[in-house]
């Protein structure tokens, strides 16, 4: 059967900020400029998640989006959006929030209920212009 990517886009809202704790508020705003208001700051992420396997000869799918969906939801959206990533997400506790993290931190949430066989890629727009991808590498 052929190969077949499928993706599955959401939404979500959060504050962070991006500093060091061991280092001091000059250093971080050199590095991190105004990303490292002691304030925080917020963007409105994009998300895209692909699943690419063989197409199920039974069903159609490579995976059913609709579960799919319901993962984004529960493992992603109800744990990040409208969150202080620094101070309320348990994973950011001693991880910079930066947009490279913030994917690792999505792909392992979401790579436990996928199915081994098929290849898992999360790509995250922090703005517009702005956007990583991560796919377990």
């Amino acid at each position: 059967m052929p190969k077949v990517t499928v993706h599955r886009k959401a939404h979500f809202n959060a504050a962070h900020r991006l500093y060091r704790k061991d280092w001091s508020d000059k250093k971080n705003f050199e590095v991190f400029n105004k990303c490292s208001n002691p304030n925080f700051h917020g963007h409105n992420y994009e998300l895209i998640v692909a699943l690419t396997g063989e197409i199920d000869k039974e069903t159609g799918y490579v995976f059913d989006l609709g579960v799919l969906k319901d993962l984004i939801k529960t493992e992603i959206e109800d744990c990040l959006d409208h969150k202080n990533l620094n101070l309320e997400v348990a994973e950011f506790e001693n991880l910079n929030p930066t947009a490279e993290n913030i994917s690792v931190v999505i792909y392992s949430k979401l790579k436990q209920h996928i199915p081994n066989h098929l290849d898992l890629k999360v790509t995250l727009y922090e703005t517009p212009r702005n956007f990583v991808s991560y796919s377990g590498e």
